[in-house]
């Protein structure tokens, strides 16, 4: 559980600049500033519950709505905030989707950073000082990042490869 609570602190921060993006898209939509919430709110000690599920899949349903209104960066900030409340639910089971709920977050903010005019490439940088010993070594457990995904599969992947090759690894 410890190590849970500090990859989704770092999901956590890893989406957290991609929010002001969404909130200028739809300041009235809350769904995905409750998802990081929930989600800090787990990584700060509190109890796994279905709160943390349904935040996610809120914050999921706030992106579908941002995408169909032709809102691509918004719908990728608040995607990253539904992957902040999956890192939660990181299983043990050795599968390379599994490294989305690690740094599914970090994609999507940059994709979103990227989409609204920002700096994409500082920020998949910035995630990278971000990942202390803990989360490089869950992410060690796992496969590669998967192929696909497009933009967001790109980020996954980059980043994967930067914090498995880091000499700061562990």
């Amino acid at each position: 559980m410890t190590e849970l609570r500090e990859v989704t602190a770092y999901a956590v921060a890893c989406a957290r600049p991609a929010l002001e993006i969404f909130d200028q898209a739809r300041p009235e939509d809350q769904r995905p500033r409750a998802a990081l919430d929930a989600a800090q709110t787990f990584a700060a000690g509190a109890e796994r519950t279905k709160l943390l599920r349904d935040s996610a899949w809120a914050a999921h349903k706030a992106a579908q709505e941002t995408r169909d209104a032709g809102q691509a960066a918004a719908s990728d900030g608040a995607r990253a905030a539904g992957h902040a409340c999956g890192a939660a639910f990181l299983h043990p089971l050795a599968n390379a989707t599994q490294v989305k709920h690690i740094l599914g977050s970090a994609a999507h903010a940059a994709r979103a950073l990227e989409l609204s005019g920002g700096d994409a490439a500082a920020h998949l940088a910035r995630c990278e000082t971000l990942a202390g010993a803990v989360v490089r070594d869950v992410l060690s457990r796992y496969p590669s990042a998967p192929a696909g995904g497009g933009r967001v599969g790109e980020y996954l992947r980059q980043l994967d490869i930067s914090l498995r090759n880091s000499p700061d690894r562990g």
